[in-house]
């Protein structure tokens, strides 16, 4: 429709194009677009949960013989899961940027209820 001489949509006329692998603007929303800000609005948010995490993990672990606090998956599962269901999400993204430690891939309830988590 955005080459249609006889479109008279003028949404379609302002669409951006297509842009491809290497360009910086390659699999973002355009700049000041809604999307952009939902996205943005949601990174704050997940941001604000690590945080929250962090602290949780701060508050109800323990000191250990390295200066690092520590805290089983079973303790923490049950102490965050009534402030959010989004537990193991928020953990990995938390391991991702470097601020907690623990061991394997992914967490389950119950089977990794001992994995001890360290706040780095």
């Amino acid at each position: 429709q955005r080459k249609n001489p006889f479109s008279s949509d003028d949404r379609l006329a302002s669409k951006p194009k297509h842009t491809h692998r290497g360009d910086p603007t390659y699999g973002r929303p355009p700049e000041g677009s809604r999307t952009e800000q939902r996205g943005k609005d949601a990174h704050s948010h997940v941001g604000k949960e690590v945080e929250e995490l962090c602290s949780i993990i701060r508050r109800t672990g323990e000191v250990g013989e390295d200066g690092h606090v520590s805290v089983t998956f079973g303790q923490l599962f049950e102490t965050y899961v009534t402030i959010s269901n989004k537990v193991v999400g928020i953990l990995l993204r938390a391991r991702k940027h470097g601020l907690v430690h623990f061991e394997g891939e992914m967490l389950w309830q119950g089977k990794d209820d001992d994995v001890v988590i360290t706040l780095l």
